[in-house]
């Protein structure tokens, strides 16, 4: 960890040399030589992790080097909010600054002296010397040399200690369930026939990772059980809490609807009467409880369905530790869920680590059954082993694995510590990238769907992302996401219309294990552990919006903090008064993350000097976003969800040059931008925008885009003589483009010829444009077109023929809310659907 610290403060500092030499203008000198030897200390911490010594660096010189990183954070962050605010108007004048760069200089110093006995050089005492050994040796490494040493010394040592090399075979599979075919047989027998008493509530117990939550889904997702009720909802109990926010999500199943204030302010009673009134009128439904804890949520469904049941089934699941409270409550007869056999878990390990391949060497599989026999037929278990062993192959390497790795014991109280050790030895084998981003998960609360955009979004605001020239942070940070599906320690949830990961999460196990190995480094810290004081070296803090007013009610301080999580499960909002806003502003000065989008929040005085934001993601009545947000140089991506039906951006979004996504749920009017345009925007999306905004200029700023939605009347944007459509031309990039119609057609509209300027496209969706089937074909010449949505009224008539050629490209065609009856089409047509 301390490794990826240090190079993100290394590149910190290079950036603000060369992108930001106005602001340290006058101490170019100290900052240079605090660069060169946080460069020394990067490259000491690389040999170390070359030469795979056996003593590996003290756990206390890790916090250490991790404690003085932070400091130097500290200390750069707040110059430049002073630099930002005009306090210090020349650095030239104010000694303090020089001091405080100094001092960094000489901890980082400290340091290095105690590295000596790590590093194979012989480290030079004075600064003057060190600086000529970055110049002459370190800046000469070049990575194929020390990737050619870091496998000499591999083969030398432990096979079991090093980091995976690539996967082989697909990047990652559909979820399957081995050994639960029969248990789903009995379950759904109960669910659909059952009429007893004892089968209105049918209890599945088992312990942690048994495999409790993939029979529920594998059962929630069978095709008699859609057909038998007449809707099915999952609740994810364990991580809602109230009865309250379980009765409002709930509810959310049920009723769509914007407006959720008139039922946040109810009480359960009140709830639980308009639930009823709906259930009244609807056939049987079925609930699905997963990790069920308390015997108030038993409660809360008994009394909507009556002893009866009303021919409504609840499906629960409950952990070992939990079974005589909860059942005996119920007063249902549990399933208890059996564990895998042997033969089970070998297969599943086979399928998780060679997919749908067979095992390529007879003698893998001796030793591959022994590995699966000590999962103790604990399915999370065999999972997350074989993603340890997916990049490896040969017998050596299994057999050490297999030596190495601790057998599970079976406890009745359920007992987590030998199943920690079990991700463990998966968690060792990840690099130091790939451990950050997987600790990071324990940001979220347990049993969150997670959506990958914004989990890749947060990796970069959180310089998790190491920077390669080769490829984008996105690209990048979408490699890591799949990398760690792969390794099975990241669940896929959904995936999109084309097979990219639209949302996932971690088991129940694994988001312990990453809560407490975060918190063991002090990576980040959740409210229930912590009082009004902040540990020094937790720079995360996360805060359920159930428990906020408590929270600030403490009256916290955190300068060193530099994200902060709010976090909800249900629809419902937290309105935050001013003096909060400000309490929040005052006591978290140096914030680069602000993920409050379950609060309710102005843009105040306050809020507009949290300069050093790179990451905003908040929700309130706003019309109009502030010229003073211009003033947040380093904001990456600005995420807005206002009540309001318009949103005008006053700020001068132009000068944000490293702002990369602007997401709005309504759509904003862009300011103009400068003419002549200068540097080209770093923004990649924009959602949503209006016609009017997608002027040349504009797209010629912006013309790094890559997703792009458009939403109002699009009647002047569409028209062939002299539309917004033909600007798009300015986008090189662009790959996804969303047209929503809002308004109505004075004359019947035209399908422009995209095909002109949309050489990149790859995803095109259209809704209430109202065109002609007729001219669908033109569609068919968007060289790289790979997805077509086509939603409500996107075309009218009730016959389409698809012409000869086009539509090369085309994988995904999905229709909607059409009048469309007759579709003329052959494969050849479409080759690749």
């Amino acid at each position: 960890m301390e490794h990826i610290l240090v190079k993100s403060l290394l590149e910190n500092l290079l950036k603000l040399s060369h992108e930001d030499a106005n602001l340290i203008a006058g101490a170019e000198s100290e900052f240079r030589v605090l660069r060169e030897l946080v460069e020394l200390l990067n490259a000491c911490l690389i040999e170390v992790a070359e030469m795979r010594r056996t003593h590996q660096l003290r756990e206390d010189l890790s916090m250490r080097i991790i404690t003085a990183v932070y400091r130097c954070e500290d200390g750069i962050d707040n110059f430049l909010v002073h630099q930002l605010k005009n306090k210090w108007p020349k650095f030239l004048d104010s000694d303090r600054g020089k001091r405080i760069i100094e001092n960094l200089s000489v901890e980082i110093d400290g340091l290095l002296d105690m590295m000596m006995p790590y590093s194979s050089q012989s480290l030079p005492s004075t600064s003057s010397q060190k600086y000529i050994l970055i110049s002459n040796t370190l800046r000469d490494v070049k990575p194929t040399k020390v990737l050619e040493r870091w496998m000499t010394e591999i083969k030398k040592s432990n096979p079991f200690n090093y980091v995976p090399r690539p996967l082989e075979g697909p990047e990652s599979e559909d979820d399957e369930v081995i050994g639960f075919d029969e248990e789903a047989e009995v379950v759904i027998e109960r669910l659909l026939r059952g009429s007893g008493y004892h089968d209105v509530i049918v209890p599945i117990v088992g312990m942690v990772g048994q495999g409790k939550s993939t029979l529920a889904r594998k059962i929630y997702h069978d095709t008699r059980i859609s057909h038998e009720f007449f809707s099915c909802s999952w609740i994810t109990v364990g991580h809602l809490g109230k009865v309250k926010d379980i009765c409002l999500s709930f509810l959310k199943g049920l009723i769509t609807t914007r407006s959720w204030e008139q039922y946040e302010d109810m009480n359960e009673n009140d709830l639980q009467e308009i639930i009823l009134g709906i259930l009244d009128k609807g056939g049987r439904r079925l609930i699905v409880l997963d990790d069920v804890r308390t015997t108030d949520v038993v409660d809360f469904f008994r009394r909507i369905f009556g002893e009866d049941g009303k021919g409504h089934r609840i499906l629960m699941t409950i952990r070992m530790r939990h079974v005589a409270i909860i059942t005996n409550y119920a007063d249902s007869h549990p399933h208890y869920l059996k564990f895998l056999t042997p033969d089970e878990s070998f297969e599943l390990l086979k399928m998780k680590v060679f997919s749908r391949r067979s095992c390529p060497d007879h003698e893998l599989i001796g030793l591959g059954k022994r590995i699966a026999q000590k999962c103790s037929g604990i399915p999370i278990l065999v999972v997350i082993i074989a993603g340890a062993l997916r990049g490896w192959r040969s017998q050596i390497e299994w057999q050490i694995f297999e030596e190495n790795m601790v057998e599970h014991e079976m406890n009745d109280d359920d007992d987590s510590t030998t199943m920690y050790q079990f991700v463990n030895q998966s968690y060792d084998h990840l690099t130091e990238e790939m451990k950050l981003c997987f600790l990071y998960f324990s940001v979220f609360p347990r049993g969150f769907d997670i959506p990958a955009w914004k989990l890749i979004r947060l990796w970069i605001a959180e310089c998790l992302i190491e920077y390669n020239p080769s490829s984008s942070l996105e690209e990048r940070a979408e490699k890591c996401l799949q990398s760690l599906v792969d390794r099975n320690l990241v669940m896929v949830i959904q995936k999109s219309s084309c097979g990219h990961i639209k949302t996932c999460r971690v088991h129940d196990l694994l988001h312990e294990f990453c809560k407490e190995e975060a918190k063991r480094w002090s990576f980040q810290q959740v409210y229930e552990d912590i009082g009004s004081s902040i540990p020094e070296t937790t720079r995360q803090l996360c805060v359920q919006s159930s428990v906020l007013n408590d929270f600030l009610s403490t009256k916290p301080l955190g300068k060193h903090l530099r994200s902060f999580y709010c976090f909800t499960s249900t629809q419902s909002q937290m309105r935050l008064s001013l003096s909060d806003i400000k309490h929040i502003t005052k006591a978290f000065p140096l914030l680069r993350v602000l993920d409050f989008e379950s609060g309710h929040l102005v843009f105040s005085k306050e809020f507009l000097q949290l300069f050093l934001l790179r990451y905003i993601a908040i929700s309130g009545d706003f019309k109009v976003i502030p010229v003073p947000l211009g003033k947040f140089l380093y904001l990456q991506t600005l995420i807005l969800n206002t009540s309001n039906s318009t949103l005008e951006i006053k700020a001068d979004i132009w000068k944000l040059l490293r702002l990369r996504h602007l997401h709005t749920n309504v759509p904003a009017e862009l300011p103009l931008p400068p003419i002549p345009t200068g540097e080209a925007s770093c923004l990649q999306t924009l959602s949503l925008i209006t016609p009017k905004s997608c002027t040349k200029d504009a797209f010629a700023k912006a013309c790094n885009l890559k997703k792009l939605g458009i939403r109002r009347n699009m009647e002047a944007f569409l028209e062939t003589s002299k539309g917004g459509w033909q600007n798009l031309k300015e986008l090189w990039c662009l790959e996804r483009l969303i047209i929503y119609n809002d308004g109505s057609y004075s004359r019947k509209p035209y399908l422009p010829p995209f095909f002109k300027c949309l050489r990149t496209l790859k995803k095109l969706t259209l809704s209430n444009t109202m065109f002609d089937w007729s001219e669908a074909d033109i569609l068919g010449r968007l060289e790289c077109l790979e997805v077509l949505k086509l939603k409500e009224n996107a075309f009218e008539g009730m016959l389409w023929k698809v012409k000869r050629g086009g539509f090369n490209e085309l994988q995904v065609l999905r229709i909607e809310g059409a009048d469309l009856e007759n579709w003329e089409a052959s494969k050849y047509q479409t080759p690749c659907s």
